[in-house]
């Protein structure tokens, strides 16, 4: 009959094998394991060359001024000075019987480990710790005020236990040499050891402060790349919908044409009527790739966005959109320059986009503002030029990952043309694109067409129509 293991069984099981695993470490083992580790720390390649690295760059992204002013080497600064101050607080303390030579060789070996840590820490440790016995054992007149500076140190470049053996090591040969050199001072050690274990404490707690500071540093700047990466892609995703119904209705009318053209024609050949069927096929086969296309694009929220079955707009709409902003308090100016012209849906669509965003995000960023909004139309395409001035009211914290201007890049480069934005001289925001553009490819556009009836040069009055204030 099998066995079953009860809960009581279980339980005496685990407390034995717990048990047998704490009988191992016995005291031999612990002061095995506890001089490998002493021995890896502060023995094996004391002098290694370990130089301490400069701030990096990412802890200082929130304040570039500081970066460029050479604040990144500040701690090698600080450590430096704080070793000439030694020197010279050495110096001064020195006892005037003894020869100037012996009290500046101690007050020298008592400083130089502290510029020594910016190299090699465990080895100026070392030569700190050998020169301060020395010290003790043969003159009465420097401190241990150098020991405990490197110490500290050495401590903010290395793991805590490393802060521990450094602490015992010291407290131990220090005693020892005072006791033999000096006994009298003896009383003193266990009060230095005191504070020193203190700082070291504090050491290690600033250590671990700033190790946490700088992972989250990291952490932030792997999340605004994910950010931004995730935002391009959604934009992308946006644009490949709006430009999709485009595209979709070229084709359509290609079908459409391909299928009826045989029958426009009496007995056409059947090598054509072949034609006409093979380029209908082709287009209906494009259709669909463009709609497998656009399904993998597509992320989630994709309906927060415009309706599919909307209209896509143009520049034909931008009165409309700028008299939207107006209405909402922002005053906008628009001057239109150029003979004005329909131009393919696509450029025409992203000059929308473009101009809406850049009219976001003055709305958002620079409350009280002046925006104008310059479209000129050139034989190769057509620029526009959307600048504010300097908002004369506090902006509003705006939800949002701020990545805007890469979007409306985005839409330039996906054309050809080319994108720039930035401060002006005056305290405003300023975006000027060009798009190009070959023949038109809606002539029947309701706007007019091929506008020769556009302004040239003036400011068009918001909210009405272009001719009216030709």
């Amino acid at each position: 009959m099998r066995e079953t293991k009860t809960g009581h069984d279980t339980a005496h099981t685990s407390r034995t094998a717990t048990g047998s695993r704490y009988e191992d470490w016995t005291e031999s083992r612990l002061a095995g394991v506890a001089w490998h580790h002493f021995r890896e720390d502060l023995l094996v390649d004391a002098w290694r060359f370990r130089p301490l690295p400069p701030i990096g760059r990412e802890r200082l992204r929130r304040w570039p001024r500081l970066a460029r002013a050479g604040v990144r080497w500040l701690p090698h600064a600080v450590v430096i000075v704080f070793a000439v101050i030694l020197a010279l607080a050495e110096a001064a303390a020195a006892d005037w019987h003894q020869p100037p030579l012996i009290a500046g060789f101690y007050a020298v070996s008592q400083t130089l480990p502290v510029g020594m840590v910016l190299l090699r820490p465990v080895g100026a440790w070392w030569l700190s710790l050998g020169t301060t016995a020395l010290a003790c054992l043969t003159y009465p007149g420097p401190g241990t005020i150098g020991l405990m500076a490197v110490m500290i140190l050495v401590t903010l470049r290395s793991r805590p236990r490393v802060a521990v053996e450094m602490w015992v090591v010291s407290t131990v040969v220090v005693g020892l040499a005072v006791s033999a050199g000096n006994p009298n001072d003896f009383v003193v050690v266990p009060m230095v050891s005191f504070i020193t274990a203190c700082f070291l404490g504090t050491a290690v707690a600033v250590r671990g402060w700033w190790l946490a500071r700088g992972q989250v540093a990291e952490q932030e700047t792997l999340v605004a790349d994910v950010r931004g990466r995730h935002t391009l892609l959604e934009e992308r995703a946006r644009i490949a919908r709006e430009l999709h119904d485009v595209v979709a209705h070229h084709m359509s009318v290609i079908a459409i044409q391909a299928e009826a053209a045989p029958y426009r024609v009496e007995d056409p050949p059947g090598e054509l009527t072949r034609s006409f069927a093979l380029i209908r096929e082709s287009a209906v086969a494009a259709l669909s790739e463009l709609r497998r296309v656009l399904g993998v694009l597509r992320f989630e929220g994709a309906e927060a966005f415009d309706a599919p079955d909307a209209p896509q707009p143009d520049l034909s709409r931008l009165d409309d959109l700028v008299q939207g902003v107006r209405d909402v308090g922002l005053p906008v100016e628009v001057a239109r320059t150029g003979a004005q012209r329909p131009l393919p849906q696509g450029v025409e669509l992203s000059a929308y986009r473009i101009v809406q965003e850049a009219l976001s995000n003055a709305l958002r960023h620079a409350p009280g503002s002046q925006v104008r909004v310059e479209v000129s139309y050139v034989l190769t395409g057509v620029g526009l030029r959307i600048v504010n001035t300097a908002p004369t009211a506090e902006a509003q914290p705006s939800p949002g990952m701020g990545h805007g201007v890469t979007g409306m890049r985005e839409r330039a480069t996906m054309l050809g043309g080319e994108l720039a934005a930035g401060p002006t001289e005056d305290g405003g925001y300023e975006v000027a694109a060009f798009l190009p553009a070959g023949p038109a490819d809606h002539p029947d556009r309701p706007d007019g067409g091929g506008g020769t009836g556009g302004t040239r040069g003036g400011a068009v009055s918001l909210g009405k129509d272009p001719e009216e204030t030709a």
